[in-house]
């Protein structure tokens, strides 16, 4: 853990107080030893015995050290110490299952549990953030602070694994004595694997089915492990560096041990989703390269794009990445042992061969065909001494001389101009200007690094893992280069493992229950595969339109990304889980995200955060809430079913829906299904925003805006709009999304002033009312004329707006009256039509209407303005209704235009001042909130003037 003391120290301290070390002994045998049976009262007496042996100890250095193994020993949750079941005799190597923050002066992050494995071969440790956890185990040639490798990738992937289920784990492993000869080396990772692979399993419950038959299933502990905590049965692996072949060996000894898992255990492998032949990761990179160019005006798929990449074509990332487009002109790249130039090349014919290398195995840059390669181009090996350049590369580089070194060319390459740089390589290659390469971590690649201030293209995808640093990503983006984070760009593969292990525990359900055979799950596996990764790539589609969508407003609201860090910062107890998760507390240094201070500077200077530092916000904000809902009921409501069938494929759930609701990963499906495209489609701030706007828990706002999202049929309205990529600009996209965003808003938060139980009768009801007044106005009645005659329909028309889609959209704005509406209609018992042509009466005929529009173009600045402005929006909202039910009581049998004019005969003194003030806003064009805050107030005597 850290410690200053050398490991002689350390076994010295047992050694010269051997009475301490007995009892030291005795205290872990009492309360693990499963023929013991030690109870509390025992153990506690064999914990004072240790204290009293330490209080004699006479060195302070010696008494620490005892004292830590006592802390090491109250930390334990689980051993392997005593089971047999799996080896026939002891195991030889040990597990030890830590409740990580009761381990002394452990580092933060904090884990949620560790299980640690030692033999005289290897060592490792597995670290989770949470109950239900997923992510890679690696061997780690890094022996002496290999536990600093993993923990940081363990906060990593918390962060990356926001779009799916489990919350980040991960795990890493040494050799104690690694061979020198590559194949023994090989073959004794392998074999250390199994034993780090079985420590893990030798601690993990299993999940059985109920003995009494009734198809119940029951948390069955390992046999031999005493258990200190509860339940903890769930336990995913997956390929990493040095690993990547291993997850059949991990799935046959999960088959061994009998895991519940199964092959679910450890994805991929040859019953699972091979990734390279998916070409997921590659696919969901490109899927971000799309959006970046498409924001730049470029088809990236019939436009040619100069290309400079790193890896190559028999790689995963790098080779499926380089045939997502025809168009690609690959100019040049590089990987760890060659070296590739084609300054101007055929892209039909390059196209081609890189597919062929593609398909043959093992292949290098060395196998391209060099009759294909344009003039100057050749292929070079980088332990040559030096490299000619011809005139035609000299150019394409923008290098003036004749020759380079290996690592001076990568270096050029990196800083070349061109539209694209692509990673799909290992390392980090591009650092910020402030960063030293020592800070970087990958001395590996020190000689070819750049800084992020002299990369060349216009866009990265960062397909491989860490191509830059996030400083340097920052940097980057800074000076105008478009790039998210690798935990964006590559996050296909992960959220594909995930779908097809929840699709295996789901399926092995089905199994038991006797529906299917084993063979028959592989098939329907294989038949959904295509299914999944459309589900993947939307993912990924809708992560990296939240990006840009926040870019464009982050200048603007930097107040509510200071307020949502401070919330992550320190999460209030609502945020708290009740298993022991630990929450992903943002340590902002970390992260490399501005400091309060900064984001004060960036205000003044009219500056917003980045994409990367967007990016990785997204994150935590996903997560943050996925956290916040399972801490409550909100993932029980039984309406959220909906969420959880949209997770899986649609053929899967005609055929075994009735399986989904006993998922045992349902409450985390459905929190994250939810959360995710909350966050995606309302933004980043939105939860925190309107939470404490509204003195409103998390989870109710993330209900409450699934209601919304149903009654406005705003599915459909996002498809609509995402239909016109490549035809309409982003920008009027993002514009027209905002429409639909501003309606799902106000239902949220008129949702979560009235409440919206029971939620399927209320989504029936308020969905039923908002189709019925929506087509209304479409077919001109009630207010249709209000759309096809405003300045935003000519505007939209003049742009190339569809008429039918233009109509659609600006509709929406007189559509927040629909929950009023109904609610009103139900309370009055009266016609929906009559009520609702009273609300739009009464809309025109006081100036409520003028308001909420002259309140849509103003821009909020501060928190303090935000507030006010989204008060001033409720306030109109609810003086409408009010207006409405009083004008309706006071004349119900007269038809709309008679219950108008009576209702406004009624109040013509009140109607005069607010007419002269308004009068007056119209003469001051910046009197601001204030003076709609003045004329609110006017409006607010009208509706409760006695008549």
């Amino acid at each position: 853990m850290g410690t200053t003391f050398s490991q002689t120290y350390l076994d010295e301290a047992l050694v010269e107080h051997p009475h301490v070390a007995r009892a030291l002994v005795d205290l872990f045998d009492l309360k693990f030893n499963p023929e013991r049976d030690g109870s509390a009262h025992e153990v506690e007496v064999a914990r004072r015995r240790v204290l009293e042996r330490c209080d004699a100890v006479e060195r302070l250095d010696t008494d620490r050290i005892l004292r830590s193994y006592l802390g090491m020993i109250d930390a334990t949750l689980r051993t392997n110490r005593y089971a047999t079941a799996n080896h026939g005799s002891p195991p030889p190597y040990l597990a030890l299952k830590f409740d990580s923050a009761a381990v002394p002066e452990m580092p933060k992050p904090v884990p949620y549990r560790e299980i640690f494995v030692t033999s005289p071969e290897m060592e490792g440790v597995h670290l989770r953030g949470g109950p239900v956890a997923r992510g890679g185990l690696r061997w780690s040639d890094r022996l002496e602070d290999y536990r600093t490798e993993v923990l940081g990738l363990m906060k990593a992937q918390m962060v990356k694994n926001a779009v799916i289920v489990p919350t980040g784990s991960k795990g890493g492993f040494v050799l104690r004595r690694p061979p020198a000869d590559p194949a023994a080396l090989r073959s004794e990772v392998h074999h250390q694997y199994q034993i780090f692979i079985r420590g893990l399993l030798d601690l993990t419950d299993n999940v059985v089915v109920s003995e009494d038959r009734d198809g119940s299933r029951d948390v069955v502990p390992p046999a031999g492990v005493r258990r200190l905590d509860g339940d903890d049965p769930y336990l995913v692996v997956a390929a990493d560096r040095g690993t990547a072949t291993f997850s059949d060996t991990a799935n046959a000894i999960s088959g061994e041990y009998g895991f519940w898992l199964g092959d679910a255990f450890a994805s991929g492998g040859s019953r699972g989703y091979d990734h390279k032949a998916m070409g997921i990761t590659a696919r969901g990179a490109w899927v971000a390269v799309q959006r970046h160019f498409r924001e730049l005006d470029i088809d990236v798929q019939t436009e040619p794009i100069n290309v400079v990449g790193i890896g190559d074509m028999s790689g995963d990332v790098f080779g499926n990445g380089m045939l997502q487009s025809r168009a690609i002109r690959l100019v040049a790249a590089f990987d760890h042992r060659d070296i590739f130039l084609d300054p101007d090349p055929d892209p039909e014919k390059a196209f081609g061969e890189r597919r062929r290398l593609f398909e043959l195995p093992r292949s290098s840059w060395q196998d391209y065909n060099r009759e294909l390669i344009s003039r100057g181009g050749g292929v070079w090996r980088r332990r040559d001494k030096r490299i000619p350049l011809g005139e035609e590369v000299r150019t394409m580089l923008r290098v003036g001389e004749e020759e380079l070194s290996p690592p001076e060319l990568v270096r050029a390459i990196l800083r070349a101009p061109t539209d694209l740089l692509f990673a799909g390589g290992i390392g980090t290659f591009v650092k910020s200007s402030e960063e030293s390469h020592a800070d970087v971590g990958d001395r590996a690649n020190d000689t070819i690094r750049v800084n992020a201030s002299q990369v060349g293209a216009r866009v990265v995808g960062e397909g491989g893992n860490l191509a830059f640093t996030q400083r340097g990503r920052i940097q980057f983006a800074r000076r105008g280069g478009r790039i998210n984070t690798d935990a964006i760009d590559n996050s296909a593969g992960v959220d594909t493992s995930d779908h097809e292990v929840n699709l295996k525990i789901l399926l092995s359900a089905v199994i038991e229950d006797g529906v299917i055979d084993a063979g028959r799950r592989d098939e329907v596996l294989t038949a959904v595969a295509d299914d999944v990764a459309a589900q993947v790539l939307r993912d990924v589609y809708l992560q990296t339109g939240a990006v840009s969508q926040e870019l464009t407003s982050s200048a603007v609201g930097l107040d509510s990304y200071e307020e949502l860090m401070r919330d992550l910062e320190a999460p209030v107890s609502e945020g708290t889980r009740g298993d022991g998760a630990i929450v992903n507390v943002l340590e902002r240094d970390v992260e490399i995200l501005p400091t309060t201070a900064e984001m004060e500077r960036r205000a003044q200077a009219g500056a917003g955060l980045t994409r990367p530092e967007l990016a990785v916000l997204l994150g935590y904000s996903k997560v943050d809430l996925v956290n916040r809902m399972l801490a409550s009921d909100v993932p029980d409501e039984p309406y959220l079913q909906a969420a959880l069938d949209e997770y899986f494929p649609e053929p899967v759930v005609k055929q075994f829906g009735e399986h989904i609701p006993e998922h045992r990963l349902r409450r985390e499906l459905v929190a994250t299904a939810v959360a995710n495209e909350l966050v995606n489609r309302m933004g980043i701030t939105y939860v925190s925003r309107t939470a404490n706007e509204l003195g409103a828990l998390a989870a109710e706002v993330a209900l409450a805006y699934r209601v919304a999202r149903d009654v406005a049929s705003a599915g459909d309205h996002w498809g609509r709009i995402e239909a016109q990529d490549g035809v309409m600009a982003p920008a009027l996209q993002l514009e027209m999304k905002a429409e639909v965003d501003r309606l799902v808003d106000a239902y949220t938060r008129s949702y979560l002033r009235s409440g919206v139980h029971p939620v399927a009768d209320v989504v029936e009801r308020d969905h039923d009312a908002f189709v019925r007044l929506h087509e209304a106005m479409l077919s001109g009645h009630l207010g249709g004329h209000r759309v096809r005659h405003s300045e935003a329909f000519d505007r939209y028309f003049d742009l190339g707006v569809e008429e039918d889609l233009a109509q659609r959209i600006l509709a929406l704005r007189d559509l927040t009256l629909v929950p009023d509406v109904a609610a009103v209609a139900r309370r009055n018992d009266q016609p929906f039509d009559l009520v609702a042509a009273v609300f739009f009466g009464l809309t025109d005929a006081l100036p409520l209407g003028r308001l909420a529009t002259r309140l849509r173009d103003i821009t909020p600045d501060g928190p303090w303005d935000r507030w006010q402005h989204r008060g001033l929006v409720d306030d109109l909202r609810d003086l409408r209704r009010s207006a409405a039910a009083q004008a309706l009581a006071a004349h119900p049998e007269g038809h709309a235009e008679q219950v108008v004019n009576v209702y406004l005969a009624q109040r013509a003194e009140p109607l005069k001042r607010v007419a002269a003030i308004l009068s007056m806003l119209d003469e001051q064009e910046n009197a601001g909130l204030a003076g709609v805050a003045v004329a609110v107030r006017a409006l607010r005597e009208i509706v409760r003037a006695p008549v």
